[in-house]
């Protein structure tokens, strides 16, 4: 494996899997792609660093505020037309940056076929009860660690609960586990169309020979894919590194959806992108591609507000908050929510 760990991270691994963080976890697969050096983009985005620990005053443990829109247990009802289930408390390998780090590292992992836990019965019920949910998202942790049984069993049921439905499958595996999308998983996915993969990919590098295989397969078997990345400071905060992420996201038939602005998780501030830089990131990427491979760029305002795109004009002024200098962004209803400046 290219990327050995040290006797520094071994101690540091420990340290926090004692404290309850998130725990650390990679494939053999992802830890294969990057290369010896601390600072490789691919090698940070999964090993522990010290600076995890560092304290942030804005830090949340719910950044995107999810628990105000709780509406059964593991269901979130935040937008009119579209619900999220979190339907596993696992990854096949565990980012740094994750804005869930808190909850996964508190959640018992799902496995296999235990899928259909009584608390979806509650959620499930409250889908059905509401006729303007047109897509539900499965998300987690990596709803790819159930097996395929349980991924039937649960699609069934949401089918069931709301036929027809969109089904967004949120998830990280083509990238970090390829062999888990062989033939029979792309077929299931066939099978339950509507149905679209998001896949999370940050740097040109993790678009591996057998992640394009699966894409290969996916676009033959009709499934649409959408790309979402995450900007991240010294990963991918390039306008030509993206660039040509983006392009090769094309060229394998993926369609570049979001570029996140990161969320104010605990334990991740070493790899925010300031949001004037980040804003000025974007303007160059504006101009070195075309508009069908330009995401949006995009943050979920901290503790709540919801999701918005992030322009020249985004920022509407500043505030002295009790944690510290903050910009003052608004919502789609003119609330105003702050992100550290």
């Amino acid at each position: 494996m290219a990327a050995a760990i040290s006797p520094a991270e071994k101690n540091y691994i420990a340290e926090i899997q004692l404290r309850g963080q998130l725990p650390f976890a990679v494939t053999p697969h992802f830890a294969s792609l990057a290369l010896p050096d601390t600072d490789d983009p691919i090698r940070r985005q999964f090993f522990p660093d010290p600076r995890e620990a560092l304290p942030d005053p804005f830090a949340l443990d719910d950044p995107l505020g999810e628990y105000r829109y709780r509406c059964a247990p593991q269901l979130v009802h935040q937008y009119h037309d579209r619900a999220l289930l979190l339907s596993a408390g696992a990854c096949a390998g565990y980012c740094r940056y994750c804005f869930r780090r808190v909850w996964l590292a508190s959640s018992p992992p799902a496995a296999g076929t235990d899928a259909l836990q009584p608390a979806y019965g509650a959620a499930l019920a409250y889908v059905a009860a509401q006729p303007a949910i047109r897509e539900v998202l499965i998300s987690g942790g990596d709803p790819l660690t159930l097996d395929n049984a349980g991924l039937v069993g649960l699609f069934c049921q949401l089918r069931q609960a709301r036929p027809a439905v969109m089904l967004r499958v949120c998830t990280r595996m083509p990238i970090t586990e390829p062999s888990r999308m062989d033939s029979e998983t792309i077929a299931l996915f066939a099978q339950f169309r509507p149905l679209r993969l998001v896949v999370h990919i940050n740097h040109p590098r993790e678009l591996s020979a057998p992640s394009r295989a699966v894409f290969a397969a996916c676009a033959d078997a009709g499934i649409p894919i959408h790309v979402q990345t995450v900007l991240l400071r010294g990963i991918n905060d390039d306008p030509a590194l993206l660039a040509g992420l983006f392009r090769e996201c094309l060229d394998l038939g993926l369609l570049p959806y979001y570029l996140f602005q990161m969320d104010l998780a605990p334990g991740t501030a070493h790899f925010r992108v300031p949001l004037k830089q980040g804003l000025a990131i974007y303007r160059a990427l504006s101009g070195l591609i075309s508009g069908s491979g330009l995401p949006a760029y995009a943050v979920d305002l901290p503790g709540g507000g919801g999701k918005i795109r992030l322009h020249e004009h985004s920022i509407t002024g500043e505030k002295m908050t009790a944690n510290g200098t903050a910009y003052i962004l608004k919502d789609t209803g003119d609330g105003e929510w702050y992100y550290p400046a």
